[in-house]
């Protein structure tokens, strides 16, 4: 049986005196779905930062295995580049020949219309949607997520669901941080954070 993605061993992180984490440690499994909730202020951020490697804990271990993507609650994109340059940016920095995966994403997503639109003038929703294709479009074998559909509408959010259920068939493992879930169901397991720590719930206790 094949080891876990990802595999995080007692992770601490203090800012100041604050003890935002205390000794969390999970790992996610090939092609499962993982959810992490909390209240706002729990740490559920800082921790997804130390899981991709953009914060360093205090203390602990955090494994990985194969490509990662990356979605921040905190849309990180260009005012003034296109959705396409947008495309043409990862796909240099990812070092992929083409934009087919893009593509589809673009199309499933619903959202081509504005491939020539400046960031500028897109909705809060249209901005996830590119945000979600830049971190797939290189087809990553895990997918990090932080509050992944924040501003999307009924059908965008079903459209997310139905993409995670892709992704899972090939074995593309997701994690997502949230501070509220409303599809329990869909998670292999659910974890909650609270005071630092970590503990496995069951879904009917989210």
């Amino acid at each position: 049986m094949p080891g876990p993605v990802l595999q995080a061993k007692e992770i601490y992180k203090s800012f100041g005196r604050r003890k935002v984490l205390q000794g969390v440690s999970f790992s996610v499994a090939p092609g499962t779905l993982v959810g992490i909730v909390g209240e706002n202020g729990a740490g559920k951020t800082t921790l997804l930062r130390i899981l991709t490697g953009e914060l360093q804990p205090g203390r602990g271990d955090v494994f990985r295995q194969g490509k990662v993507g990356y979605c921040p609650q905190t849309v990180v994109l260009n005012d003034s580049l296109t959705v396409d340059q947008h495309l043409d940016f990862f796909r240099a920095a990812y070092n992929i020949d083409n934009l087919h995966r893009a593509d589809e994403l673009i199309e499933k997503l619903n959202y081509g219309n504005y491939r020539r639109e400046f960031i500028a003038n897109l909705s809060g929703g249209t901005k996830q949607k590119l945000n979600l294709t830049l971190a797939l479009m290189h087809q990553p074998e895990l997918l990090l997520l932080d509050e992944p559909y924040q501003g999307f509408d009924w059908e965008a959010y079903l459209c997310f669901w139905d993409t995670v259920t892709e992704l899972r068939k090939h074995s593309c493992s997701v994690l997502i941080i949230s501070h509220l879930f409303f599809e329990q169901k869909h998670f292999d397991e659910l974890y909650r954070l609270r005071e630092g720590r970590m503990r496995i719930e069951d879904a009917i206790d989210i």
